[in-house]
This record gives C-alpha cells, structure tokens and sequence, in this order.
C-alpha cells in the first residue's frame, strides 16, 4: 500500500491531470444560480470576526506562500493567487487546501495550462461552461474568472452528489467512478496543502 501511495504521490507532483467536464443541459433555475455565483469579478480581502480569526489567515497565507515559492516565484502574484483561492473557495462552501490540490493535480498551478480536450486555466475550465453559465466575453485564463468558475462548478457538483466529495471530483475531471482522479486529489490536499492552525507560522 506504501508503494502504491508513494507512486501516486510522484503522479501528483510530475504530471498534470487535465480537467474534462462534459456538457449536461441545465434546468434554467440551475442556470440562474450558477450565472449569479460567477457575476461578482473581484476577489476582496477577507473580513474576519476576531482577531485570532485574522491571524490564523495570516499564517496560513504565510504558510502557502512558502510552499508555493517555487511554483510562483513571484511574491506579490503568489499572495493575490492564495488570497483568490481563500475567498473563491469558502465563497463556494469549499476547502481552499483541497481546492489548491486539485489545482496542482489540474494544471500544476499554470495559470495559462491548455489540456488536450481545451480545458483552460488553473482549474481547467472546459469553454463551454462560459455558454450556460456565463458569457462569451469571459477570460477563463484570469486568475479570478478561472478560480470563480472552477469552485462554482465543483459546487454545483457536490450538490448533484449530495456532498460525496470522491464522485463530485469525479465529475469534474470527466472520470465519474473511476478512482485515479480523486484519489490524487486527495493525496495532493493531505500530503502537501494540510494546514493545521496550531502549527507555528512559516518562516
């Protein structure tokens, strides 16, 4: 089983699982909700309740900012990216830990990744969703149209699956009941974006 594991990780960190979400005609009221969640552009700095609040965000931006060093060098497009996939992911009802593994298991956090189906972004976005939930005008390689698509849509699927995370990633990536996928999703979240807030702050 270690063996197994240790493989799947090297999967994880080599390669780039592009994303292959398939049409499905939406009811107009799904339409509706999905076009509302995408329409608000600009990803704000979070508003916290309390001051401990504030700084677990503190360092767990700190945290992922030196994680990510190597995959975004750059320090200021670094935190706009960690702050978009905070907002994006609770915005949506997500984790944003799991939310950056399945970026890395997308696209390997390449804002401009193109999958050989034309799945775009860092979420690989298939084009099509700009059609029914969007519009044509939309950037699918902007940082934040990306992250509000890609989250909007695991949404929507987690809702379809009632909350099972396994066949919502599954649907996301084209391969519903197929186990590669989501497994490495997972493996990526647990084994390299896990936060634990009462960890000391990174360096």
């Amino acid at each position: 089983m270690r063996k197994l594991f240790a493989l799947m990780l090297f999967a994880v960190s080599s390669a780039v699982i592009a994303g292959n979400q398939q049409y499905e005609p939406l009811a107009a009221s799904v339409r509706a909700a999905l076009s509302a969640a995408i329409a608000d552009k600009v990803a704000p700095i979070p508003q916290f309740a309390s001051v401990p609040d504030k700084l677990d965000w503190v360092n767990w931006q700190a945290d992922m900012s030196g994680r990510l060093a190597k995959r975004i060098p750059d320090r200021d497009t670094r935190l706009d990216f960690l702050t978009t996939v905070y907002y994006e992911a609770k915005r949506a009802g997500l984790d944003p830990q799991m939310v950056l593994g399945l970026i890395q298991v997308e696209s390997g956090f390449k804002k401009y990744a193109v999958s050989s189906v034309g799945a775009r972004g860092y979420m690989q976005v298939m084009p099509f969703w700009k059609g029914l939930i969007g519009t044509e005008r939309d950037n699918l390689f902007s940082l934040r149209t990306n992250l509000r698509y890609g989250c909007t849509i695991l949404r929507h699927y987690l809702d379809i699956e009632r909350g099972d995370l396994y066949r919502a990633l599954g649907r996301y990536n084209g391969s519903l009941g197929q186990p590669e996928y989501p497994t490495m999703v997972r493996i990526a979240w647990e084994r390299q974006w896990n936060w634990n807030k009462t960890a000391a702050p990174a360096s």
